[in-house]
Order: C-alpha cells, then sequence, then structure tokens
C-alpha cells in the first residue's frame, strides 16, 4: 500500500486548520519520534511530561522528514521550513486521525480484551489480508496517541484495517473508538488484569464494552461465550444499539465454536463449527488461547465481507510475535534448549495460558519444563492471592521446575510444592543469574512477566549466554 501519497500540504491544512510555512509537500509516513523517523515522514512534535518534540524537528528534517507539525517553530528550524503551527499538536494529531478515518472506504475491525489483543490483530491482519489490502496498528500502538497515530497512518486505498484498543482506567476506550468508528468490535476476553484501578472484573467488562459506543450503524460484535461476562457484554453491545452479535468459544450456543485443538512446537490444528460449517485450519503458533482467539478473527472477517475459507487458510502464516510466546532453539552445553519469549506482558489469564501451552509442548530427551515467572502488575489487592493460585495450573501441567522473580511472584514461589521450586529472585536479574546456572541441554523454558518486571532482561542474558556473552 501506501502508493499514493498519505498526506500533502493542503489536506494536512483542512484537517488541522493549521497556518502553513514553507513550500509544498506530500507525505508517505507519519511520525511522533525522531528516532523512527523515515524520509518522507509528517513528522508530529508532541509534547509530554519526560520529552518535547519540538527538540527533535531539525532531526527529523535531517532524516528525510517531509514536513512537521508544531505549536511553535523551534530555534534550530527555518521559518521557511515546511511546517503546520497548529494550536496543540496532539489535538492536530487527532484530527490528521478523523480526517483519515473519514476519507477512508476502508472494512474497519477494532480489538480489545485483557489478553490477547496484539495476536487477534496480528492474525486479522493476515486473513483480511487475503481478501484484500489490509493495515493494521503497528505493535501495540493501542492508547491516546497510538490510536490516533495508526489512524492517521491508514492508507487511502486499504481494503480493510484494525485497530487495538488498549485501556487501564474506565472511559479511555470511548474516545478511541469513536474515532476508529468501526464496522466490527471484537472482545477477545475479561480477565482481572489492571485490577488496581478496578474494584472487580465486572468493572473491566463494563470498561472494555465502551468499544461498542463508536461501532458504525448495522456494525457487529464479536464476543467471548465462554467468559463469565458475556451476557453483561451482549447487553451492553445491544444497549448500544449493535443488533448483529457473534460469538466464540467452547459454548454450545457459541456462533463459532471450538470442537477441538492440537498443539504442537510450531502450529495449532484447529476444528471448528462456524453455525453449521465445519472447518479445519491451521494457526503457526502453539497454544489453545490462538486457537480460541482465531475463532473471533474469523467471525470478524466474515463479518467485513471476507472469504471465510481463504482467511483461515491465511492463518498457517501467523508467528507468534516477540514476548508473545516467540520461540527459538539455542545452542547450551553442547546440545540445545528452547526458549519461549512471552516476557511482554503478563495477567493471570495469560500466564495460565502460556503454562498450558508450555504443558503441552515436548522438550528434548531428558529434558525438562521449566517456568521462569516475574510478578503481574497493577492486579491491586488481590495481587498476592492471583499469583499463588498460579501454583493450580503449574500442579495440573506438570511443569518440573518454576523460577520466580519479585515480591509478588514471592506468594508463588512458597505456595508451589517443594518438589517445583526452582528458585526465587527479587528481580529480574537476580532470575537470570538463577537461570543460567539452572538450565541444561534439552530444557524447554518459558520466559513470562509483565512488562514492568523486565523479564525480556532474562531472555536476553540466556540468549547470551548461548553466545557465550556472558
Amino acid at each position: 500500500m501506501n502508493a499514493m501519497p498519505l498526506w500533502n500540504r493542503a489536506d494536512a491544512i483542512a484537517a488541522t486548520r493549521g497556518k502553513s510555512t514553507g513550500g509544498d509537500w506530500s507525505a508517505t509516513g507519519v511520525s511522533i519520534d525522531s528516532r523512527t523517523v523515515a524520509p518522507g515522514d509528517l513528522f508530529v512534535a508532541l509534547t509530554g511530561p519526560n520529552h518535547d518534540g519540538h527538540d527533535y524537528v531539525a532531526a527529523a528534517f535531517a532524516k528525510g522528514g517531509a514536513a512537521a507539525i508544531v505549536q511553535r517553530v523551534p530555534s534550530d528550524v527555518s521559518i521557511n521550513a515546511p511546517l503546520i503551527i497548529a494550536t496543540d499538536t496532539l489535538a492536530a494529531l487527532n484530527d490528521l486521525a478523523r480526517a483519515a478515518r473519514a476519507r477512508s472506504g476502508a472494512h474497519i475491525v477494532a480489538v480489545t480484551g485483557s489478553v490477547g489483543k496484539t495476536g487477534t490483530k496480528e492474525m486479522l491482519k493476515l486473513a483480511l489480508g487475503a481478501d484484500g489490502a489490509t493495515y493494521a496498528t503497528e505493535g501495540n500502538l493501542n492508547n491516546h496517541w497510538g490510536v490516533p497515530l495508526s489512524l492517521a497512518r491508514l492508507p487511502r486505498e486499504a481494503r480493510y484495517a484494525v485497530f487495538e484498543l488498549g485501556m487501564n482506567h474506565a472511559g479511555e476506550i470511548t474516545p478511541l473508538t469513536r474515532m476508529v468508528r468501526p464496522h466490527v468490535a471484537v472482545i477477545t476476553t475479561v480477565e482481572p488484569a489492571h485490577l488496581e484501578f478496578f474494584a472487580s472484573t465486572t468493572e473491566i467488562a463494563a470498561a472494555k464494552a465502551e468499544i461498542f459506543l463508536g461501532v458504525e450503524p448495522g456494525g457487529t460484535a464479536v464476543l467471548p461465550r465462554d467468559n463469565r461476562h458475556f451476557a453483561q457484554l451482549e447487553a451492553a453491545a445491544r444497549a448500544a444499539g449493535i443488533a448483529h452479535i457473534e460469538s466464540f468459544g467452547r459454548h454450545i450456543e457459541a456462533t463459532a465454536r471450538l470442537l477441538d485443538a492440537a498443539v504442537d512446537p510450531a502450529e495449532t490444528l484447529v476444528f471448528a463449527l462456524l453455525g453449521d460449517h465445519p472447518l479445519s485450519y491451521r494457526v503457526g503458533a502453539a497454544g489453545l488461547h490462538w486457537a480460541n482467539n482465531s475463532l473471533a478473527v474469523l467471525l470478524a472477517a466474515r463479518a467485513s465481507g471476507a472469504n471465510m475459507e481463504t482467511a483461515a487458510a491465511a492463518l498457517a502464516a501467523m508467528a507468534a510475535p516477540k514476548g508473545r510466546g516467540a520461540r527459538q532453539v539455542l545452542a547450551w552445553q553442547g546440545g540445545r534448549i528452547e526458549l519461549i519469549d512471552d516476557s511482554y506482558n503478563a495477567s493471570p489469564a495469560s500466564i495460565r495460558a502460556a503454562i498450558a501451552t508450555l504443558g503441552m509442548a515436548h522438550p528434548a530427551k531428558h529434558g525438562r519444563r521449566i517456568a521462569i515467572l516475574g510478578d503481574m502488575l497493577e492486579l491491586g489487592a488481590a495481587s498476592a492471592e492471583l499469583h499463588a493460585a498460579l501454583a493450580e495450573s503449574l500442579n495440573e501441567w506438570n511443569i518440573d521446575l518454576v523460577f520466580t522473580a519479585g515480591s509478588m511472584m514471592r506468594h508463588l514461589h512458597e505456595a508451589l510444592p517443594e518438589s517445583r521450586r526452582g528458585g526465587h529472585a527479587v528481580d529480574a536479574d537476580g532470575a537470570a543469574a538463577l537461570m543460567r546456572d539452572a538450565l541444561r541441554s534439552g530444557d524447554l523454558a518459558l520466559v513470562k512477566g509483565s512488562a514492568g518486571s523486565r523479564m525480556g532482561r532474562v531472555v536476553k542474558a540466556i540468549e547470551q549466554a548461548a553466545q557465550g556473552k556472558e
């Protein structure tokens, strides 16, 4: 895509109602980070508590930026540079987003949920992309600046578009969904995540249900039928005027019903019923959660007018993103180990799903299944109990050894039987040191924790040790 310019001077002025300086220009992209500006980008100089984008406008131009949106002309930038001077640059970015949405003919899907948003978004990109030009949120740009940035990048010629909407407080999704105005709204699940900011999962469900407030007339809601908040979500969708409601899961009343799933180290084979239509296909990532969320993907694709068989076949190309279940084999002690990097983030539901994936995997001969788990954050008063409760899943899936890191994970360490306790560390660096000594050839190791637990450091330390770079 991007065969035609994304923004030109006239359209950007019309969208932002800003004052223009310099000559004519056209832009092929939009950026808010001077470090990643590509030639032809329109740079938006956002101001924040720690950084002021105006300090980097000159750097953006030096990298080939086509123009910049500013609130003031920086001292190191010529008044004759291609600028749009706006009253507020974040408001200007929002204006670009709304203008991009208004001119787009794409069929738009928005995704939210306590767990699985990014993976579901990536599957949707593949499924819809098999049917036509598809644009999707890059990475997890799902907040109050990431969503408008993603919308502002929406190519004019896209046939489909997928946006991820995130939140950790009530009221945050409402302005995002009203900006995106999706034709299809998907909720992957409602689980105890961000409980520090909510009194219950019922309140979390209400916050996720805000996504329905932006759905276009005649649109569709795709809901998790097995979730205990399904009735609440369904009622909220109907209250928002959505008549077309689809559901997915193992429940007998689910529109897309998961009959069975076979998980191997590299992929997941799915057997399902979509209405009365039997369907079998492969998802190129391992885990029951991939199977379940793939059903939501197919329902959203069907609601978007895409071919179901083509969409299902496209999911074989799915690969778990880095930090979200990506696997790699590393040389170790004259043999090898397999490492599952799920270090990007964590909640009770996502850790249980990762434990199940580890439990179904097959280590090499004499190898052990090992979990290295860091603190789950933002769980509030229930945090200690929720951490300790993970012992049940670890016992159920017969995980051989569990190493823990962080003050909250100590509760899990103490809840485990002695035979499963690998060791406890105060932080990720301490866990990394434990793992360098504990891992042996043939082991299969899972690393997972909330982003703030920095468990990615454990992954990096193991990779470096495998390369002899300790």
